[in-house]
């Protein structure tokens, strides 16, 4: 998912697959989560279906490799990854002007990102060091510790969703940031739901890019989960929604989703995008 180089993805997903199975032999029952809106069984072959129509087109920077994105009070918060190019950013949307940012010291790669209460948390890809930040100053006041890799993070406004990569979905204890309970993600068919990235909470359901789901064949598709089973409640086709004047490379694939519970609005980047987009979804026949 980070690096423009095959050797690179390769090893990556030689890692993934072997921690993949790890914490699927580990994984147990748990308390049960958050309500979910829908809950489609995770056995079907058939699930509903969503395109989308641009509402909106912002400026993005291009040269933020977004691994992280949220909406809190008019604004959009920004995660980038790359080592040496990774920062914590406030961005004004009309614009897409940075407003504030820190930048990571250069060990470390920029993953996803949450607001919890006045703070941000922030995850870093290999380093299984994730650090906090004070909403209105950036100012770092503490740092957290995890086993494995970071990718994405998402809350309910209790407890933290962290994603690494693999089918399973860590619940976290925003305090110490010990698991609760994991979940366990698959598809349709019932096979597991590699490779899950970024993530949102939106309406009781987790919103997941899936990092390279050209793969699976459905390139730039969004996955709806259902937090408390696991079970796949949707898919989102944004296949067509990729900028047409950013570079091409293996990476600059989808990955950013940012929700306005407020004005129930949804944004949409990439990495290295020029553009966000603010969406509405619409249902496609299956």
């Amino acid at each position: 998912m980070r690096h423009f180089f095959e050797t690179n993805l390769t090893m990556k997903l030689l890692v993934t697959s072997f921690i993949a199975a790890f914490l699927f032999a580990c994984n147990g029952a748990g308390s049960e989560g958050p309500a979910i809106v829908t809950s489609p069984s995770s056995g079907s072959s058939t699930l509903p279906s969503y395109g989308y129509d641009v509402i909106k087109t912002y400026p993005h920077d291009p040269r933020a490799f977004t691994q992280g994105l949220f909406f809190h009070d008019g604004f959009l918060y920004e995660s980038t990854g790359q080592k040496g190019m990774s920062s914590l950013r406030k961005v004004e949307i009309e614009s897409g002007k940075v407003l504030k940012k820190v930048d990571l010291d250069d060990e470390f790669f920029g993953e996803g990102i949450v607001l919890l209460g006045d703070k941000v948390f922030q995850l870093t890809w290999q380093s299984g060091i994730g650090f906090v930040y004070d909403l209105e100053s950036f100012e770092k006041v503490r740092e957290f510790r995890y086993s494995g890799e970071g990718w994405g993070l998402a809350t309910d406004g209790k407890q933290l969703y962290h994603s690494d990569g693999t089918h399973v979905i860590r619940v976290v204890n925003p305090e110490n940031y010990e698991t609760v309970r994991t979940i366990v993600v698959k598809d349709e068919n019932g096979r597991p739901l590699m490779s899950i990235n970024e993530l949102e909470w939106v309406k009781g359901e987790i919103w997941a890019n899936i990092w390279h789901s050209e793969r699976i064949g459905k390139p730039n598709h969004v996955a709806r989960i259902d937090p408390k089973t696991g079970a796949l409640a949707g898919w989102i086709d944004l296949g067509g929604i990729s900028p047409d004047d950013i570079a091409r490379n293996a990476e600059n694939t989808l990955n950013g989703i940012a929700y306005d519970p407020a004005g129930d609005r949804i944004f949409v980047t990439g990495k290295n995008w020029s553009k966000m987009f603010e969406i509405k979804l619409k249902a496609l026949a299956n």
